[in-house]
């Protein structure tokens, strides 16, 4: 079924129109993990349920997403979900340790592991379409300003969830990846095929359902050399940027610690690359050459700040952008536990205030 989104070009939404480089009234803003474990609502919900059944139940994801998008009265709301859906239909178990992160009971590390992962299942995973249809329904009326609330999908890239299902959770130098990337090129190949196959259909189910826009996480490409990126992991992610954006979205890629990366990520074609707060703002968007939109790129940290001095960041962040079309306001990375939220409800305000066109 072809997508039934409002063509992007046309779109009454500010950030879709920001995505595309488009003329908007002021820069839109929205923050990575803007539901969680900072926010009073989110954790009143988590002491009934985990991580995962909030993901798995449509009404519990979508009504995280919208009590957050509301509260802090950003442009866009993210489906909550978890990069690492895709690896139950595909026969990777795992769960998620208290402070530990993620755990794959069972690492990806032969070739015959590899064969044996399902493309087939992807259907499992429409609980997560069905919370982005309550959310587009949710917010689907422009609001006072004539604003629609874009809806972002996301999935992981290739690379970042292959290092998950290798290594089996978070890792530092991602040595068993890249054991298999270097010496096994059938077997990463074959692999990212794998992958490949399950996120464009993953992505195309969140298209349908009424995502504007599908966000790429490429979470530890970072630990990549540009040589390594280039030949085991750029052609795969091309393919899957074109093919979204065949879906009839824009697609943001984000990664951390990249800015040594960001000129060849941008060769992927993606419409937005996500900045972190490593590299100044109008630095990384000139090694673009200024050919795609940029997000970012407010260090999360910043938001723990006196309130004098995070409002010099966020105009920091606006001066450094220079009212070009493309920029979205968000941080360098997602918000952590612990963060102030009436901080980031200031963001917005100033956001709103001084990103005015």
């Amino acid at each position: 079924m072809p997508p039934v989104n409002t063509p992007p070009e046309t779109s009454s939404s500010r950030f879709v129109r920001a995505c595309l480089r488009l003329p908007v009234d002021r820069t839109p803003v929205w923050f990575l993990r803007q539901a969680g474990r900072y926010m009073p609502e989110y954790m009143a919900v988590r002491k009934h349920h985990s991580l995962l059944d909030i993901c798995r139940k449509p009404e519990i994801a979508s009504e995280v997403t919208i009590t957050a998008a509301e509260k802090l009265g950003v442009d866009a709301a993210i489906i909550f979900a978890d990069l690492l859906l895709p690896f139950d239909p595909m026969g990777v178990g795992f769960e998620f340790v208290a402070n530990e992160g993620p755990c794959v009971h069972e690492p990806i590390r032969t070739r015959q592991q590899i064969d044996a992962l399902r493309t087939d299942r992807t259907a499992d995973l429409g609980y997560v379409a069905e919370a982005i249809g309550k959310v587009a329904k949710h917010f689907a009326a422009p609001r006072p300003d004539g604003d629609v609330l874009g809806i972002i999908g996301f999935c992981g890239a290739p690379f970042t969830l292959a290092s998950y299902m290798i290594e089996g959770g978070s890792s530092r130098n991602y040595i068993e990846t890249k054991k298999i990337m270097y010496g096994d090129p059938g077997a990463w190949n074959a692999l990212m095929e794998k992958l490949y196959t399950v996120l464009i259909e993953f992505a195309a189910q969140q298209v349908n359902a009424g995502a504007d826009v599908i966000q790429i996480f490429d979470s530890w490409a970072g630990a990549l050399s540009v040589a390594d990126y280039n030949e085991y992991v750029l052609p795969i992610t091309t393919r899957l940027v074109k093919a979204v954006q065949a879906l009839g979205v824009p697609v943001i890629y984000f990664g951390v610690d990249t800015a040594s990366l960001l000129p060849t990520m941008r060769t992927t074609g993606a419409d937005v690359l996500g900045l972190d707060w490593r590299v100044p703002l109008d630095t990384g968007w000139k090694s673009l050459d200024y050919a795609c939109a940029v997000q970012g790129n407010l260090d999360p940290i910043a938001l723990f700040a006196p309130e004098d001095v995070l409002r010099r960041r966020v105009q920091e962040v606006l001066a450094a952008a220079n009212n070009r079309n493309g920029h979205i306001f968000n941080l360098g990375h997602g918000i952590v536990p612990g963060t102030p939220v009436a901080n980031v409800q200031r963001v917005v305000e100033w956001v709103k205030e001084f990103g005015t066109r």
